[in-house]
């Protein structure tokens, strides 16, 4: 991917409405796939992949959270950082990842209440690292 077209993926998806989209999006396919719901799941895989180019850039910066989370992520990426891997905030992501196969197991097997804990779990460890990540940079940028 070209450094050009990389940047305008990134100024798009800092459109808060492409992370909250992808948020929700993520429940719906625990919902989807709890409920047998396969052409829903489907469309929402299909929507997940495209959203980070539906949204237009926004015209300023912003204080939502999801502008945030998404330009945290671009810089962090860009310093050469890993979202996954061992060291802190990046495990939190990744214990969020089994985490997370296990509410869609979970999910799968119709077990409700699995289903939303693991669910929340891995989003909100995923979260968790967004937060570590804004706060890094926002301690960098104040210095």
């Amino acid at each position: 991917m070209n450094a050009e077209f990389r940047e305008t993926v990134w100024a798009r998806h800092s459109n808060p409405k492409s992370g909250w989209s992808r948020l929700a999006g993520g429940f719906v396919i625990v919902a989807a796939l709890y409920h047998r719901k396969w052409r829903l799941m489907a469309l929402t895989i299909l929507f997940l992949a495209i959203n980070p180019v539906l949204f237009r850039e926004p015209s300023e910066e912003s204080d939502d959270w999801m502008y945030k989370v998404v330009r945290a992520e671009e810089r962090w990426t860009n310093d050469g950082n890993r979202l996954i891997g061992l060291g802190y905030p990046q495990i939190l992501n990744t214990v969020s990842i089994p985490v997370g196969l296990y509410g869609l197991c979970a999910a799968y097997k119709q077990k409700p209440i699995s289903t939303v804990v693991f669910s929340l779990v891995s989003q909100a460890l995923n979260q968790w690292c967004m937060k570590e990540i804004i706060d890094y940079y926002e301690k960098v940028d104040s210095h």
